[in-house]
């Protein structure tokens, strides 16, 4: 019986993909709504985000991180029903284009976790299982497994269990096979999510640039006045830009002090702002 989990996929054609991962390259939104597209032409496909793959948390259902850099590319997904790596493969193995194709499975909600290596088509090592119970073991295990076989890198719980987590195992294959560490210590892998089941884009509200201080106002303009030949060559637009912000500083500051305050304040405000606007004007 299988289980729902987050299977990476990583496609590599680089010789040294420690190289191409560690550089922390940048995804491009265009590479995976094409994929995606080529997956399932009916999709509706809708950006939700750019992040680094290895610092935010897991997809959720009908959603995608996917990135492509040169010689690596990787699409992280969930799968609703995980029992072995080949099986998981099918759903990807050929999305893209891979002289190597690396897979990492970590159960949702349980402690299933597996890895597999695909030369071309053909299954080099692959290996999924729970901590009490093995559902696949294909291929000779790698060097970097040995010390999870040989139970040095977990208490042991004896029985049938296994000597080591699996998850643990999974990320050791993980990290082996790319040369980096793919957790929040590592470089930055950035990606971009997609959602394929209609929701609407995420609207992000922008930043509300705070007004500056009165004091810091007042430093540019001792700043300024430090020499007269500075002084000539700031323009009328900038001293004009100057006195607006000192306004606003003014009208900041005294919202502290009482509404009476501010309400005068308010006022030389629109008096130092009439004044520039109309000091060109003879």
């Amino acid at each position: 019986m299988g289980c729902a989990a987050v299977v990476t996929f990583w496609f590599v054609t680089a010789t040294d993909p420690a190289v191409v991962l560690s550089g922390e390259p940048k995804a491009d939104r265009g590479f995976g709504r094409k994929l995606l597209a080529q997956l399932n032409p009916a999709w509706p496909i809708t950006p939700i985000g750019e992040f680094p793959l290895n610092r935010s948390s897991t997809p959720s259902r009908a959603e995608f991180y996917i990135a492509g850099y040169p010689g690596v590319a990787v699409v992280q997904t969930l799968i609703e029903d995980v029992s072995t790596i080949t099986g998981a493969a099918q759903h990807l193995l050929r999305a893209l284009p891979a002289s190597d194709v690396y897979i990492i499975a970590r159960g949702e909600d349980s402690d299933f976790a597996g890895f597999a290596h695909f030369a071309g088509e053909t299954a080099k090592r692959a290996f999924a299982a729970t901590r009490d119970a093995v559902a696949e073991d294909i291929g000779l295990p790698e060097p970097f497994e040995a010390p999870f076989w040989a139970g040095e890198t977990v208490e042991q719980l004896g029985g049938i269990s296994l000597p080591f987590v699996p998850k643990e195992l999974a990320s050791a294959a993980e990290a082996s096979w790319l040369g980096i560490d793919v957790s929040p210590d590592g470089p930055d892998l950035g990606v971009v999510g997609y959602a394929v089941d209609g929701r609407p884009e995420p609207k992000i509200a922008p930043a509300v640039r705070a007004p500056k201080s009165v004091g810091e106002v007042a430093a540019r303009f001792a700043e300024k006045d430090k020499g007269y030949d500075d002084y000539l060559d700031t323009t009328q637009d900038e001293e004009g830009d100057e006195f607006a912000a000192l306004a606003d500083a003014t009208v900041a500051a005294a919202k502290k002090v009482g509404r009476g305050l501010a309400r005068r304040a308010r006022s030389l405000a629109i008096d130092i702002r009439e004044r520039i606007r109309h000091s060109d004007r003879g």
